[in-house]
């Protein structure tokens, strides 16, 4: 990688190159003055940039990051239907290198890649802002990130990093940290509103109101991108009001 944020105590990196420190190693946002953000992120050498923008109908789910003798692995879920061009895709990618195939499951496939010292990395603007990612996908058209800040300062101030370095940023959704209003049963702000959306135009409908490219094209993501949001909305919605005592 081309940057390493250096902190101290445990931590684990995003598919992006950014930081996530365990709990007992954050930054505390400050009560009532945190942000959480939703950013389209978008650079020529961000991890994977080349591969999401080469082949249509794939997105990117980061799994976890980890180091041996040197080397940064990591590993990602691919999604979608459109995978045969994948590994052509990878060796023509400069941000990763020796792709290995580790789980094949219908549309969906397991990587561990190593990332090369071009990939342009989110860490230092992100960790010394006191960022967290909350969420992140990778789509043909952006990594969208769902950050959270201690502060709009600290918002600002990690946008500016990102111009430095000729990341193209757009805020998609911006809310209060100190917001009453939670995600429902844990779900993620964009998992709740593609639920909220998928809702009210009538997917959920027999026969259905609205189809999943329809979806994607009103909320500007990929096929692929909708239908894995939707799965892992649905496992967590079950697998919470399931184990919860009212869902018994």
């Amino acid at each position: 990688m081309s940057t390493d944020a250096r902190q101290s105590g445990p931590r684990r990196e995003t598919e992006s190159g950014a930081v996530e420190r365990t709990r007992s190693d954050r930054t505390p946002a400050t009560t009532g003055d945190g942000v959480v953000a939703e950013l389209h992120l978008d650079h020529d050498r961000l991890l994977l940039r080349p591969t999401l923008r080469s082949i249509d109908d794939v997105s990117v789910t980061p799994e976890y990051r980890a180091r041996n003798d040197g080397v940064c692995y990591q590993f990602v879920t691919v999604h979608g239907s459109q995978q045969s061009d994948l590994l052509a895709s990878f060796d023509r990618d400069p941000t990763v290198t020796n792709p290995v195939c580790v789980d094949r499951t219908g549309d969906r496939v397991a990587f561990r890649l190593e990332v090369t010292d071009r990939a342009v990395s989110l860490s230092g603007p992100i960790a010394e802002q006191g960022g967290r990612v909350l969420d992140a996908d990778g789509t043909t058209s952006a990594w969208i990130l769902q950050l959270q800040f201690p502060s709009r300062d600290a918002l600002v101030a990690f946008n500016d990093a990102c111009k430095d370095r000729d990341i193209s940023v757009q805020v998609t959704q911006l809310r209060s940290s100190g917001d009453d209003a939670e995600p429902v049963l844990g779900l993620t702000d964009k998992q709740q509103h593609l639920l909220s959306v998928a809702y009210e135009l009538g997917y959920f409908d027999v026969p259905r109101g609205i189809s999943q490219d329809e979806l994607a094209a009103k909320l500007g993501v990929s096929k692929s991108a909708i239908s894995q949001r939707l799965r892992r909305a649905m496992t967590e919605l079950c697998a919470t009001s399931l184990s919860s005592p009212g869902g018994r």
